[in-house]
């Protein structure tokens, strides 16, 4: 069976190319919809213009199902609400000197 641990753990898999920082603690992932074995995430881009628009929804698509444990996975990708450094995470503001 599918958890939220295990779909954070992969998520901690995937960097974001401009900033040192993983996508689930730099809080681009705003939702995880677990349905069965199949999950849907909602997530945004720190920008609007980010170059990694072209190509980061489909590197958390493979991640997700490269876990064995999902049937399928779509990732929705939104810009409301804006991205701001307050979804990151303590240790990603530590890591990048926020704090």
């Amino acid at each position: 069976m599918i958890t939220k641990e295990i779909i954070i753990e992969a998520l901690k898999t995937i960097y974001d190319p401009e900033i040192p920082v993983n996508i689930y603690d730099l809080g681009l992932i705003y939702h995880i919809i677990i349905k069965e074995n199949d999950v849907h995430i909602i997530m945004t881009l720190t920008t609007a213009t980010c170059p990694a628009a072209a190509f980061m929804p489909e590197e958390v698509k493979t991640v997700l199902l490269e876990t064995g444990k999902i049937n399928n996975a779509t990732v929705e990708v939104v810009y409301q609400p804006k991205w701001t450094r307050e979804r990151m995470s303590a240790e990603a503001k530590d890591q990048l000197g926020f704090n």
